[in-house]
């Protein structure tokens, strides 16, 4: 998915450094995917490795890819990381939004994989997500992903798919480790109810709104505005870092006024510079919409839930709901 570029030498540092330290725990003199008797467990990103530590518990060890507060998307993989992968007693990975991790996972041949793809279903969000084409336009691209072009990646931002995607790690789990079987479905059980809970808090927290409409750095969000009833409206569509077109920030500006939007969202992991520009010509605030594609220093919570919860707060505010 090459919808974003990390500088070179920002992805070898991260990798090399991964290489050296994330993965070593997955080592086992065994070579039966544990160390110290703990299912070793590799989470390609954030979401992953959310879902993987609050199903696995104490009983698994867990490990990440990508390292907190790193943009996930053009992640590269160490020869030594991949080597590892093929040791992990589970890799829980959503295939196509990492395409260095696809391919490394190809090569190593885990025993145990999981695929978030595989759990829920994924939607093409690619050019019409803000409601109009994209295509053509400066600083757009087809948001390709490797094994669908169409599909939009980020099912973890509708609580509902995510819990779809919950009940297929958990179920991996057993399949990787049926000593511990009991435990991964009580606490999937456990985990599945908490984001019902968080489906129905944005349902009911949402209701009352004097907007639907809210604009934010790029096209994260729509299968929460799907799943709820909103228009996103993507400043540079689904490449955060690119420039939108003049055209762009003239429809906006139509946007903005017709459908009395009062805030500009930017994200965590990424420049704010263009939303803050934009918001500055049209005399709005800014806050943060987080697409929680990793925890960093500026996310408003420490998991999961919690920056949900925070964004929930921050549609809330903007949308005018009561």
């Amino acid at each position: 998915m090459n919808i974003r570029r990390l500088r070179p030498t920002t992805a070898l540092v991260g990798a090399a450094a991964l290489g050296l330290t994330t993965l070593t725990a997955c080592s086992s003199d065994a070579g039966d995917g544990r160390t110290d008797g703990k299912l070793d467990v590799v989470a390609s990103f954030y979401p992953m490795q959310f879902l993987a530590e609050r199903i696995g518990g104490s009983a698994i060890h867990v490990s990440t890819l990508t390292k907190p507060g790193v943009e996930p998307h053009d992640l590269e993989i160490s020869p030594r990381q991949t080597a590892d992968l093929s040791k992990a007693g589970l890799v829980v990975y959503l295939k196509g939004l990492q395409p260095s991790v696809d391919r490394a996972i190809a090569q190593a041949q885990p025993e145990h994989v999981a695929d978030a793809a595989s759990y829920t279903t994924l939607e093409d969000h690619g050019t019409e997500v803000e409601g109009h084409e994209h295509e053509g336009e400066e600083g757009h691209d087809d948001h390709a992903h490797s094994g669908d072009a169409a599909a939009d990646p980020h099912i973890w931002l509708d609580p509902v798919r995510y819990a779809q995607v919950a009940k297929g790690v958990g179920k991996a789990l057993e399949k990787a480790d049926p000593d511990h079987a009991e435990t991964y479905k009580k606490n999937t059980t456990a985990l599945v109810k908490q984001l019902n809970t968080l489906d129905q808090d944005f349902r009911n927290g949402l209701k009352d709104r004097s907007s639907d409409t809210f604009i934010t750095t790029h096209a994260a969000f729509g299968y929460l505005s799907e799943r709820y009833g909103l228009r996103q409206e993507a400043i540079s569509g689904l490449d955060p870092e690119s420039e939108p077109s003049p055209a762009r920030v003239k429809e906006l500006h139509t946007i903005a006024k017709k459908d009395k939007v009062n805030t500009v969202f930017f994200e965590t992991l990424v420049s704010d510079r263009t939303a803050k520009t934009l918001a500055g010509d049209l005399d709005l605030r800014t806050d943060v919409l987080d697409p929680i594609e990793g925890i960093g220093t500026k996310s408003k919570g420490d998991d999961y839930i919690q920056v949900m919860r925070s964004n929930l707060k921050a549609l809330q505010t903007a949308l005018g709901a009561k």
